[in-house]
């Protein structure tokens, strides 16, 4: 079993008072909930306040489901950095005295998981992570590269937890640019300022910090220093339950997703890549926690900003 990460006593009882409020409805496992009519509100209209806030570069959206081809995990790496994070799709091929038996294991909750196979699918843990081999189909790059839109995509991350911000399984709407060097880099300058103006102008108390993804044992640690030092991931972070809790991050890849399926530019140059990446849950969860659990009674602003 999985090793429960504990929330603050503070956490904790923000998670119980958007439960008593109906925002989130327990399931059965930590860290992932149904979302109330109104949590849902407020989440959708963040998302379309992203949208907007997008459009100027016309993204060309590109909408995949929440699962990812297991060839495309294994060959990007994500194994090797965050192993402790991936959820694997495994499915019944057997015969039907073999499917008594599961039932029968499965009835008493004991391991049934004998009669199972692994499938050709993964859960999707990064929004980002399928345009990559999609865009590497088309050829080189237009003249400029191209900008993408993910839409609000549900994530999964195997990190059960009892603080409410670490959800399992959650929507992450990415902006996702391509290019040459130059260009990712201007682009993610450029989103780290415009993410802080549209999260600032929700009334949220937002600081920018660089920050480092949660990399995989010994090797990890000097992944994540070299991540830090080079600033290759900006995080802006809001409270949440009484501790600072990033919402969104500002990330730049190099040419790791170039090199990986020989994305190239129209000057036939690898290709880098950068995204902006908001965790719509978060961003929910630091508003209910910054204005209270009834957008009815939050500035106007604010509510006109989600179309409230």
């Amino acid at each position: 079993m999985l090793k429960l990460r504990a929330g603050t006593q503070e956490q904790i009882s923000y998670l119980d008072r958007l439960l008593a409020a109906g925002l989130l409805t327990r399931t059965g496992v930590h860290g992932v909930y149904a979302r109330g009519a109104v949590f849902e509100q407020v989440r959708l209209g963040l998302d379309r306040l992203i949208g907007r806030t997008a459009a100027p570069q016309s993204p060309e959206p590109l909408y995949f489901p929440p699962v990812l081809a297991r060839h495309q995990l294994e060959t990007n790496g994500y194994l090797s950095s965050f192993p402790h994070l991936a959820g694997t799709i495994f499915g019944f091929e057997g015969d039907e005295a073999q499917a008594v038996e599961q039932h029968e294991l499965a009835s008493r909750h004991e391991d049934w998981s004998r009669y199972q196979r692994m499938s050709d699918l993964v859960l999707l843990p990064a929004a980002c992570y399928p345009l990559y081999p999609a865009v590497a189909e088309r050829g080189p790059l237009p003249e400029g590269g191209v900008v993408l839109d993910t839409g609000d995509s549900y994530v999964f991350r195997r990190e059960p937890s009892t603080d409410p911000a670490r959800m399992q399984i959650f929507h992450m709407r990415e902006i996702v640019r391509i290019a040459d060097r130059d260009t990712v880099l201007d682009w993610r300058e450029g989103w780290r300022v415009r993410a802080d103006e549209l999260l600032r102008s929700l009334g949220l108390e937002i600081e920018i910090d660089a920050a480092n993804d949660p990399f995989f044992g010994r090797a990890g640690r000097l992944l994540a220093a070299a991540q830090r030092d080079q600033e290759l991931k900006w995080e802006l972070l809001a409270p949440v339950g009484g501790k600072a809790t990033a919402i969104a991050s500002c990330n730049y890849h190099q040419d790791h997703f170039g090199v990986t399926y020989e994305l190239r530019t129209a000057a036939g140059e690898l290709a880098h890549t950068g995204c902006m990446a908001f965790g719509e849950e978060r961003v929910t969860l630091a508003l209910f926690d910054r204005h209270g659990l009834e957008p009815e009674r939050w500035p106007g602003g604010v509510r006109q900003q989600l179309e409230l």
